[in-house]
């Protein structure tokens, strides 16, 4: 078995192996006519059931042929123009290539003698960032698996900053469409079920200051502490972008930690247009950004970012096996001083790649292109009867629903909406993403592909327009 370990002796197996995998991806990408096969969990569960893993097949090719069968041919592919779901990119080739690379080296990220230069890149492209973002020459931060990581992260250093007798006293202010994680974080920092204060958005979904004013007074003259203001720079439904200029007065006021959920709106740090629609960021005391969501990255490649680099030591911990106490006075750069991690996987290679390649205006153009692309797709939905479009976006999002002309009925409409959503990902033809507005059922494009046009969008709403027609005239004979 030890022809399957990768070293100089298998370096050619290696690359045999490597170039047979990718022949395949690159086939599937190739050829794929839609996102998706329709499949369902019931079809494809038993293939699956079937493989005994305790007979290897023995051969790579075999392995890729079962494969093909049981992932590839199914898999839902989000370089397709007609992918229009969740926050899910296609990804650029440099940072492929990168992952490629960090995959067979295998570098561990959390400290220097398990990494070496990667260690130099990822804070290269911390302080790159940073500067983006325009935190200052104090500023730090760290990789992390994603935004629900980085949220956490920014949370537990704003709890240890804040200054209060009891984590009861301790609250969170977020809107009322923020990120989930805000909440779940709250509960893995041990604080009170009503910690996170919700506060009310405006028509456009954006945080209304003058009640996040008037619930930071309440606090205080509760005798409660302030612990942190969750502004979104692009919410998960709506990329609506909160008035950040304006919370970051209020935090300084108040003297509370203001953190920036930039997971999603943070492809504007590069935008070549639109980079004055995140202003007020600066100002934060820490941000997260996924470049995984917006700056056309694989899975994962995230970071937490902070204003004060000190306020890291919260997340610092020493082991004499592993980064023990005086490598810090040798001068010695762990990562895992600064991460709520340990092992971590060189993932900000991929970013190095792609800004070595492309660059950042190459990035931001592409961010760009969907940004304006989210502007056609409002005016197609804002000029068809048959739907109502909720906000005009600020990033890629349009979240909207099928009105029929011969309904009144809310619900009967909810469940128009619902069975087109379910159907269309059935048929394979289109994924779209669903949401609640209030009561209600919508449905949501998140346009992350420059190359999806206007015409796949009309297509697509023609698509869901006939499945809720058909759910609609079924409903009708059903009740005849």
């Amino acid at each position: 078995m030890r022809s399957h370990l990768l070293n100089d002796t298998t370096a050619e197996s290696y690359r045999r192996s490597v170039t047979e995998g990718v022949e395949r991806v690159a086939a599937k990408l190739a050829t794929a006519k839609s996102p998706f096969t329709g499949i369902t969990v019931d079809a494809l569960t038993p293939r699956i059931d079937e493989i005994d893993l305790d007979k290897p097949l023995l051969d790579t090719a075999a392995v890729l042929d079962e494969l093909e069968d049981v992932y590839l041919r199914d898999a839902i592919y989000f370089h397709h123009p007609r992918y229009l779901a969740h926050l899910n990119c296609p990804v650029v080739i440099p940072a492929v290539l990168g992952e490629a690379i960090l995959s067979a080296v295998n570098s561990s990220l959390d400290t220097w003698d398990q990494s070496a230069g990667g260690t130099l890149i990822e804070r290269k492209l911390i302080d790159w960032t940073t500067a983006r973002i325009g935190l200052g020459p104090a500023a730090d931060g760290v990789f992390t698996s994603g935004g629900t990581q980085s949220n956490l992260q920014a949370l537990l250093l704003a709890r240890e900053e804040a200054k209060a007798d009891s984590l009861a006293e301790l609250r969170i202010f977020a809107s009322e469409v923020s990120h989930f994680s805000v909440k779940k974080s709250a509960k893995l920092l041990g604080l009170s079920a009503d910690s996170v204060v919700s506060i009310p958005v405006d028509h456009d979904k954006r945080m209304q200051t003058v009640a996040l004013a008037r619930e930071l007074e309440r606090c205080k003259r509760d005798g409660l502490v302030p612990m942190a203001v969750v502004a979104t720079g692009g919410t998960t439904d709506f990329g609506s972008i909160d008035p950040l200029p304006e919370i970051a007065e209020l935090c300084e006021q108040f003297g509370v930690w203001m953190h920036v959920d930039a997971a999603y709106g943070c492809g504007l740090l590069a935008s070549v247009k639109y980079r004055h629609r995140i202003d007020g960021i600066e100002r934060a005391d820490s941000v997260t950004v996924d470049y995984h969501k917006s700056f056309f990255q694989p899975v994962s490649s995230s970071a937490v970012l902070v204003r004060d680099a000190a306020t890291l030591r919260h997340a610092t911990y020493h082991a004499e096996y592993l980064n023990p106490r005086r490598m810090v006075q040798e001068r010695i750069p762990n990562q895992v001083d600064k991460s709520l991690q340990t092992t971590r996987r060189f993932d900000a290679l991929k970013l190095w790649m792609t800004l070595r390649v492309m660059g950042a205006d190459g990035i931001g153009r592409l961010f760009d292109e969907v940004c304006d692309l989210a502007v056609e797709g409002w005016r197609l939905l804002a000029a068809d009867p048959r739907f109502d479009v909720v906000v005009e976006p600020s990033l890629s999002t349009l979240v909207f629903r099928y009105i029929p002309a011969a309904v009144t009925d809310p619900a009967e409409i909810d469940r128009a909406n619902l069975y087109a959503r379910k159907a269309l990902f059935a048929s394979g033809d289109a994924v779209v993403a669903g949401t609640k507005v209030g009561a209600r059922h919508y449905l949501k494009f998140t346009l992350l592909n420059p190359e999806t046009t206007a015409d796949d969008m009309a297509a697509v709403l023609d698509l869901i327009a006939g499945h809720a027609e058909q759910y609609l005239g079924e409903s009708l004979d059903r009740a005849s």
